[in-house]
C-alpha cells in the first residue's frame, strides 16, 4: 500500500505561485523552479518553516503548501536575500516572484531606454550592457552569413 501512495505522490504536480513543480522533486531544488527563488532563498525557506529539504514535494500537505506560499509573499528574512533592495520608485526592500519579476525588469529596461542612459542605449541596440568585449561575440542576430565568403568558380 505504501508503494502505491509513493507512486501517487511522484505523479502529482504541485502548483506554488503559478509554477508547476513535479511531485518527485525534493523540496530544496523544487522551490528553485519558481521564478525569483534562488538556492539560498530556498534554503532559507526550508529552514524557517522547518521542512526537510530531502522530502518529496508531492508528499507536502495542502497546509504546508499554503504556508510556503504565504511565507514567500511576506518574506521575513535577511535583506541580502531579497531581489529588490532599495527599490528605485519606493525606496523599500521587497522580493518579487514570477510574472511580477518579469514585468518589473521590463519596466526598468524601458526606464533606462527612456532616459537615454548608457545601459539603455546598449539595451536598445542589442549590444552587451555590462562591459563585455564585442570583437568576437554578440554576433548572433547580425546578418546571417556575414563572414568571409568563398568565391565560386565558373
Amino acid at each position: 500500500m505504501e508503494r502505491s501512495q509513493e507512486k501517487n505522490e511522484e505523479e502529482k504536480i504541485v502548483r506554488i505561485l503559478s509554477s508547476d513543480i513535479e511531485g518527485k522533486m525534493k523540496v530544496y531544488p523544487g522551490l528553485t523552479k519558481i521564478k525569483g527563488i534562488s538556492w539560498s532563498l530556498s534554503n532559507a525557506i526550508c529552514n524557517a518553516l522547518k521542512i526537510e529539504k530531502n522530502r518529496k514535494i508531492g508528499s507536502l500537505s495542502d497546509e504546508e503548501i499554503k504556508k510556503i506560499t504565504e511565507f514567500i509573499k511576506n518574506l521575513k528574512i535577511s535583506i541580502f536575500l531579497l531581489n529588490r533592495r532599495k527599490d528605485f520608485e519606493t525606496g523599500k526592500n521587497h522580493h518579487l516572484v514570477g510574472s511580477d519579476l518579469d514585468l518589473q525588469k521590463e519596466f526598468d529596461i524601458k526606464r533606462l531606454k527612456k532616459i537615454r542612459s548608457y545601459r539603455g542605449i546598449r539595451h536598445s541596440e542589442g549590444l552587451p550592457v555590462r562591459g563585455q568585449r564585442t570583437k568576437s561575440h554578440f554576433r548572433k542576430n547580425k546578418k546571417k552569413g556575414g563572414g568571409i565568403k568563398k568565391k565560386v568558380k565558373k
